[in-house]
């Protein structure tokens, strides 16, 4: 295995995490499979060596993925709790994960930068904001934040030899799903590393094809016809400029019964078609739009989410926030897309 990261960081974070009385572990807003992959993974570890940890979202995780919180350990914030069900007071450890910035923690951020518990990132987006942290385990060149997890998790095992027997089936499971949708099934991202953790997981027990199903075999009939309903009424294509977007509307979401999750994969869509290389999704909610980019080839979304959609992420995925009316979304994607490609490739300007 190719060590990602230092032996004695690896050491430090089991010290510290043994050493904790209340450990929280925090992932981003709108929490996708790698987000909800690599918190339950570590979580159900911990449980495992015999440590007490909480795991808070700052809003609802896709249904799709609660088979993955068989006890229920997952804290919803925006879930009916009032503002001192999440506490960081009394806490000695605070794990981040799956983002590079805090203020992707959303309505979180405030307690966790107010609290002085020791605080540790484990990410895998470039540029880490690494002042917030005590300690940083950052990898951009692996597929995933579990892909991450497991590294470290396989260090500590080789540190640690009676650890070995907690990295069981549930922890792999948790692992694989985070692999297997944040590389898009195993089609971008991938590095050899990739397959070979995925290979090691699946020789710790997990069942691929059930994990398949239970992933991007379970959605609802109002989903199925909401993807029919973007790709024919709602896709804009952009032929001079190799792209396409897709605007859903609040009103939409709510004539198909829109539940969180059920646009995962639509933004990937317009990319099947021939010569279009960036595709954007546009979704409505009362505080703002939720952008999500996609791009092959060599353009950057996330410098273009930098720039113009107040986010980032890697460089073929990436996505961010609007504060607009749903009804200038797609003029204003159009312009800066012009104005970007126009600076980025024509003046060869790499930071804009």
């Amino acid at each position: 295995m190719k060590h990602l990261f230092s032996r004695d960081d690896v050491l430090l974070l089991a010290e510290r995490a043994e050493s904790s009385k209340n450990i929280i572990i925090v992932t981003h807003t709108n929490p996708d499979g790698d987000a909800i992959g690599s918190v339950t993974a570590l979580g159900k570890f911990l449980s495992n060596i015999g440590l007490t940890h909480q795991i808070w979202t700052p809003n609802r995780y896709p249904d799709y993925l609660s088979f993955l919180d068989t006890s229920s350990k997952i804290n919803i914030y925006r879930n009916g709790k009032i503002r001192g069900d999440f506490s960081t007071e009394d806490s000695d450890l605070v794990i981040c994960m799956d983002f590079n910035q805090l203020n992707r923690s959303d309505d979180l951020e405030p307690f966790i930068r107010e609290s002085g518990a020791y605080k540790i990132l484990i990410d895998h987006h470039p540029d880490p904001e690494r002042d917030s942290f005590d300690l940083i385990f950052s990898a951009p060149s692996a597929s995933s934040t579990c892909e991450c997890v497991y590294n470290i998790i396989e260090t500590l095992c080789d540190l640690k030899g009676s650890y070995r027997n907690c990295f069981d089936k549930s922890v792999a499971d948790s692992l694989y799903v985070g692999l297997m949708t944040d590389t898009n099934n195993f089609s971008n991202s991938v590095t050899p590393e990739t397959f070979i953790t995925a290979a090691r997981l699946i020789e710790k027990g997990v069942d691929k094809e059930l994990l398949q199903h239970k992933v991007f075999g379970v959605f609802s009939e109002e989903r199925m016809r909401l993807l029919g309903h973007v790709l024919l009424n709602k896709m804009v294509v952009i032929p001079e400029l190799e792209a396409a977007y897709i605007v859903l509307t609040q009103e939409e979401q709510q004539q198909f019964k829109f539940r969180e999750g059920d646009s995962e994969g639509f933004v990937n869509m317009p990319l099947n078609i021939n010569k279009i290389n960036i595709s954007a999704l546009f979704t409505e909610s009362d505080e703002y739009v939720r952008v999500s980019l996609r791009s092959v080839n060599h353009f950057s979304v996330n410098r273009f989410s930098r720039k113009f959609f107040n986010g980032g992420g890697h460089e073929r995925a990436a996505g961010g926030r609007l504060y607009l009316p749903i009804d200038e979304v797609g003029r204003f994607f159009e312009e800066k897309l012009k104005v970007f490609i126009e600076t980025n490739y024509l003046t060869n300007e790499q930071d804009l």
